[in-house]
C-alpha cells in the first residue's frame, strides 16, 4: 500500500489508499482501494465508467466515479 491520498467530493474530504499500485497499468480494469478504512473494489466497464464491484455498503456512484478518475490520473491508466 502507498501513502494515504485525499479527494474532496461534495465538500467532504475522503482519504483512500491504493492496494498494490505496482500491478496497475493502462490496461487495468479492476482496482482495490481502502476508503476511510474500508476495502472497496472498483471496476471500469467498456464505456470507461467506474463502478463498485461489490461490498457490504453501497457508496455513491458519483463518488466511485471520482475515485476512479483520481486513480486513473495519478497512475496514468
Amino acid at each position: 500500500m502507498g501513502l494515504p491520498l485525499r479527494i474532496t467530493f461534495n465538500d467532504k474530504d475522503y482519504t483512500y489508499q491504493i492496494i498494490d499500485s505496482k500491478l496497475i497499468d493502462k490496461h487495468t480494469t479492476d482496482i482495490e482501494l481502502i476508503l476511510e478504512g474500508e476495502k472497496i473494489e472498483l471496476t471500469r466497464d467498456i464505456k470507461l465508467v467506474w463502478k463498485q464491484k461489490h461490498g457490504s455498503n453501497a457508496i455513491d456512484a458519483e463518488l466511485i466515479q471520482a475515485l476512479g478518475r483520481s486513480v486513473s490520473l495519478r497512475l496514468r491508466m
